[in-house]
């Protein structure tokens, strides 16, 4: 019973006073001063860029091209883009879309 009575509580949500919010806006003004946040920048080259320029190309979003591609989050197609870690299947996918072909080559 007492259980429910905490997640009861949490659950509740309360409106913050102007000065307890000017205060947290600070706080976290203040933090992203100290740690700024990494700034992401599209792949200059690889299978990031030539999907980037195909899609471009084409004049489709993300979101258009996560679509097509059967991708139920258009972030993937991003995170492609942007050279971070992505499932084979999802990158053969968007490139399929694309017009484009994954092909494995000697290094």
């Amino acid at each position: 019973m007492a259980k429910n009575k905490i997640v009861r509580r949490t659950s509740v949500k309360q409106s913050v006073a102007a000065n307890e919010r000017r205060r947290l806006n600070e706080i976290e003004r203040k933090t992203q001063q100290d740690f700024p946040p990494a700034e992401q920048q599209p792949a200059t080259t690889g299978i990031g860029a030539q999907i980037r320029r195909a899609r471009k190309a084409q004049g489709l979003s993300w979101n258009a091209v996560a679509k097509l591609a059967g991708i139920p989050n258009s972030n993937t197609v991003r995170d492609i883009e942007y050279g971070a870690d992505a499932k084979l299947s999802s990158v053969e996918a968007v490139a399929h879309v694309l017009g484009l072909k994954l092909e494995a080559v000697e290094a």
